[in-house]
């Protein structure tokens, strides 16, 4: 059966677990932060620093690992990658304080930076054309299913031995990936032994990667109103996602006042939502871009999304009552994967054979997002004393970043002939 089971989905898997790892690994120190808050004696102000290191750093890195990855293949810069945080995932179990984790933090982003750009640039590789939307969704599925996992391993880790060993543990999975990549992987399917010739030539012949390798036309790049109109959707975008990524379990602890046993089940159960998001995302993408075609295939969803994103975070922010906070936070994430499958699917729309470059400059922005609201949502706790305000902020993002959608035309691509 193995034989008949197609290479481009055995790559798909390699890179899903790619993205479950990265996430087991992200999603790590918000679990504990209440831990660490503890321990170092740190405000939400300082800790949102912490989480905020990690997002500078991975903004700043992630177009030259994008620009890399289309330049000398995608293979040797996964593993780079890899191996860089998942020694700065082990030393931040070693840090003493606000300065040395806020220093390992920034380093642990550096390393992590640019795995789904050059994850992105595999599936311009890899997939055909007509496959983009549910290639790309595996990739989601893996972030959301390394989130949900991470409160069932990270959680009883902590208590049982602190939340240091944690990390300990979180670091050594990463190593184990890199041996099957070393050993397996390959750039394209041409050096792929035992793929199929029928399958070779379908990869080949439908798909957006070309050989070519000419110069990236920054200036025009960065003069195409659809690739500014993205990348500030997706900026706004990543206000939303670093809410359940960085702050949701001290809003539900700390906020909220659920025990952490409750906190590690509801987050759990937020990113199964996720999964469902990102499986039924690259689907529906697909199916319904061949209804309505690719412009208002891509366009729609984007604004439909972010807004039912935004409209779900508005009323957790308004509600008292912490059920339907919870189903907040579930529909929340639900609507994420949509925004975030199209946003991917564009950049390979646009992109060509630089897909990791246009990756690269999009998730630069959304890091930079990131990195805003992990300070932002700290800074205005400590001042209002309220964890839900917030909340009224990151909606307001999403929902401009929702109408930076009608902006976005995926027939505008890049001309790097």
């Amino acid at each position: 059966m193995l034989k008949t089971f197609p290479y481009r989905y055995r790559v798909l898997i390699l890179l899903f677990f790619l993205i479950l790892i990265t996430y087991l690994d992200r999603v790590c120190i918000s679990l504990v932060g209440v831990r660490i808050k503890a321990e170092f004696h740190l405000s939400n102000e300082e800790f949102g620093w912490v989480l905020a290191a990690f997002s500078l750093a991975y903004a700043l890195f992630e177009i030259p690992s994008g620009i890399l990855g289309d330049r000398i293949g995608q293979r040797a810069v996964l593993m780079r990658i890899v191996i860089w945080w998942s020694i700065f995932t082990v030393l931040t179990g070693a840090t003493s304080g606000l300065v040395s984790l806020i220093a390992v933090r920034f380093l642990f982003g550096a390393g992590e930076a640019g795995a789904f750009p050059t994850s992105s640039g595999v599936v311009s590789r890899w997939f055909p054309v007509n496959e983009t939307g549910r290639s790309l969704s595996a990739l989601f599925v893996g972030q959301n299913a390394g989130a949900a996992l991470a409160p069932l391993i990270v959680i009883p880790v902590a208590a049982a031995f602190g939340w240091r060993a944690s990390f300990m543990i979180s670091g050594v999975i990463g190593l184990l990936w890199v041996m099957v990549c070393f050993a397996w992987f390959r750039n394209n399917p041409s050096e792929m032994k035992g793929i199929s010739d029928a399958e070779q030539k379908l990869i080949e012949d439908n798909r957006r990667f070309v050989t070519e390798r000419p110069v990236f036309p920054w200036r025009k790049a960065l003069a195409n109103r659809s690739l500014l109109a993205l990348i500030g959707a997706f900026f706004c975008s990543q206000w939303g996602l670093y809410f359940f990524i960085a702050w949701m379990p001290v809003y539900l602890q700390e906020g909220r006042h659920f025990s952490e046993s409750e906190m590690k089940m509801i987050t759990f159960y937020t990113f199964i939502f996720g999964i469902v998001g990102a499986l039924s995302a690259g689907f529906l993408s697909d199916w319904w871009m061949k209804r309505k075609g690719l412009l208002w295939g891509r366009r729609a969803i984007g604004v439909l999304a972010l807004s039912l994103m935004a409209v779900s975070l508005l009323v957790a922010a308004l509600t008292g009552n912490n059920v339907l906070v919870v189903i907040c936070l579930y529909s929340g994430l639900l609507f994420y994967p949509f925004n975030v499958i199209v946003s991917f699917a564009t950049c390979v729309d646009i992109g060509s054979n630089r897909v990791g470059t246009v990756v690269g400059i999009m998730n630069f922005f959304g890091q930079t997002g990131a990195f805003f609201l992990a300070i932002v949502f700290g800074k205005i706790v400590d001042v209002t004393h309220s964890f839900n305000a917030p909340l009224f902020v990151v909606a307001a993002v999403l929902f401009t970043g929702s109408m930076l959608w009608l902006w976005v035309n995926p027939f505008k691509s890049i001309d790097v002939s």
